[in-house]
């Protein structure tokens, strides 16, 4: 927007804070198309004109004052100039002056500090500071030395080091003494740990040659599994019992299970199947057996199933002739003894079992026959407890076998008398 152009005014006088002006003309092309543009719409021009005035005239205001901020820039500028001129040339005067009296006091050759340095703390001065702090360190270095000598080398309570000699004399003896007991006590468990060490020695010589024993045995064609289906077919026969070696034979459930009994199967069909598991490589936990246990039973379609163990091989957590879920049962069994008591326990137990469940329909007195077989499981343990007493026995060795084969014989009555009751409910039947 152009500025207006003022023209000559005819007459302007204040009222109050407003400006009146009579006889003022305009010639300006713009202020002209606008005015013109405002009549042709009808509108007032008036307020046209005092927008255009109070627009221009703050314009020349700003303007105005824009031309003092510059003129006070320049001269705080020219003032700024020469005062740095007149600064510069002070420092240059302070610097010179300055320099003359730090010369004059510590000049190398007059200075007044220099001077007063070489004459207290030059070596060839006599009245160096250096040489008499050095005399007066020696005379007091003796003097402490002569003091701790004397203090250190009483025996009283002045001495600081006396107590501590005594507190460290008896800590030591206290400590010896304590080393003392300790290797004492350790001479001790040492001299168990020795013992301890020889019997297991003595205990894995004997496995050694009971490994070597079993593996001669092993080499003469007799195997665990065969001297367990030795003593299975001598007790099968005498019950019309059939014996069966199947280890070789796979069955459903692979080659799980070694000799199967069926029982009275000489006789006409079998009443029952027993499954026996015999193990003597391998040491099995309790799952691992009963797992192994319900394999076989299932793979052999038989309703018992017992596992024959040497007796340090049997699964960890397990009895023998303890019976688990009512068809499973571990027995230990030694092939070098002569009578297999244990085995032909579990033979009695497993096959009393299985003609129970058949029994249960018919006229078997269940009660008498499960109160024969604990008779039967407890008359063996006295068996057991015996034969333990008879392997740390070194006397009476033969009123202990007297006692033993005795007890054998109350065993095989119980059995004897199982077979009784269930042949007397089989003739009912």
């Amino acid at each position: 927007m152009e500025a207006a152009i003022a023209l000559p005014i005819t007459y302007v006088r204040l009222l109050g804070e407003a400006v009146r002006i009579d006889g003022l003309v305009v010639e300006d092309e713009c202020v002209v198309r606008m005015v013109a543009a405002r009549l042709d719409a009808g509108e007032d021009p008036a307020r046209l004109l005092r927008d255009a005035v109070e627009i221009g005239a703050r314009v020349l205001d700003r303007e105005q004052t824009g031309a003092q901020a510059d003129f006070v820039k320049a001269e705080f500028e020219r003032a700024a100039r020469e005062l740095d001129a007149q600064f510069v040339e002070r420092a240059r005067t302070v610097a010179e002056r300055l320099d003359a009296k730090v010369d004059e006091a510590f000049g190398p050759d007059h200075g007044l500090v220099t001077r007063a340095l070489e004459r207290h703390f030059g070596d060839g001065s006599a009245e160096a500071v250096q040489h008499k702090v050095r005399m007066v360190v020696a005379e007091v270095a003796v003097k402490m030395r002569e003091d701790l000598q004397r203090q250190f080398s009483a025996d009283s309570d002045h001495n600081p080091l006396a107590v501590f000699q005594r507190m460290a004399v008896g800590t030591l003896r206290d400590t010896g003494q304590r080393q003392t007991e300790q290797l004492r006590a350790m001479d001790e468990k040492l001299g168990l740990l020795r013992e301890e060490v020889v019997r297991l020695r003595a205990e894995r010589e004997k496995l050694t040659e009971l490994e070597a024993e079993r593996d001669r045995g092993t080499a003469k064609g007799r195997t665990f599994e065969e001297a367990v289906f030795e003593a299975l077919e001598r007790l099968a026969t005498v019950r019309d019992d059939t014996c069966d070696a199947v280890g070789d034979a796979p069955g459903a459930a692979g080659k799980k299970g070694d000799v199967v009994v069926s029982i009275d199967a000489c006789a006409g069909p079998a009443r029952g199947r027993i499954v026996f598991e015999a193990k003597d490589k391998k040491h099995l936990s309790r799952n691992e057996a009963l797992a192994y246990l319900d394999a076989s039973r299932a793979g052999r379609d038989a309703d018992y199933a017992v596992m024959v163990v040497p007796p340090e091989r049997l699964p960890a957590r397990t009895w023998p002739l303890r019976e688990v879920n009512g068809d499973k049962l571990f027995v230990t069994f030694d092939p070098e003894e002569d009578s297999p008591l244990a085995l032909e326990v579990a033979y009695g137990l497993a096959r009393a079992r299985v003609l129970m469940r058949r029994g249960q329909a018919g006229g078997l007195d269940v009660d008498a026959v499960r109160a024969e077989v604990e008779r039967a499981a407890q008359a063996m343990e006295d068996v057991r407890r015996v034969k333990s007493q008879l392997t740390g026995a070194t006397t009476s060795i033969e009123q202990a076998r007297s006692i033993l084969e005795t007890m054998a014989a109350g065993v095989r009555a119980h059995l004897a008398q199982i077979d009784v009751l269930l042949d007397a409910a089989e003739g009912d039947d």
